[in-house]
């Protein structure tokens, strides 16, 4: 498998936009609702909020400002994994990426056949 890794060609490919069923906002709205509606979402933020309120000062106010603070960093962490994979797909798609992985991955391949086959066996 190795060596078959190790001469393949590189296949050409082309970054095809995958279809998406309806408009973009519908498909955010779907999301956040599955999301929002997501039990184990709920039992966290029952368990983890209340960890950060004074009971002094006004609760819903402190609860609203540590959800809005929550999701926005989320909508950054997602907005930045989204930039990131598009990146590397266009990166990792070209010929010259294709032939590197193709290469190292035969010789990984290739390396852990020769090592299983010195490995010595228990008597």
């Amino acid at each position: 498998m190795g060596i078959k890794l190790v001469r393949a060609g590189v296949s050409p490919s082309e970054l095809v936009a995958p279809t998406v069923p309806g408009s973009r906002w519908q498909l955010f709205a779907n999301t956040y609702l599955v999301t929002a509606l997501n039990p184990k979402g709920i039992v966290f933020f029952v368990a983890f909020l209340p960890q950060f309120i004074t009971t002094g000062a006004g609760v819903a106010q402190q609860l609203w400002i540590l959800a809005v603070t929550f999701v926005a960093l989320a909508t950054v962490n997602a907005t930045l994994y989204a930039v990131f994979a598009s990146t590397a797909r266009k990166v990792l798609s070209s010929p010259r990426a294709q032939r590197r992985f193709n290469l190292a991955g035969g010789t990984l391949l290739s390396a852990a056949g020769v090592w299983t086959l010195l490995a010595k066996r228990p008597g």
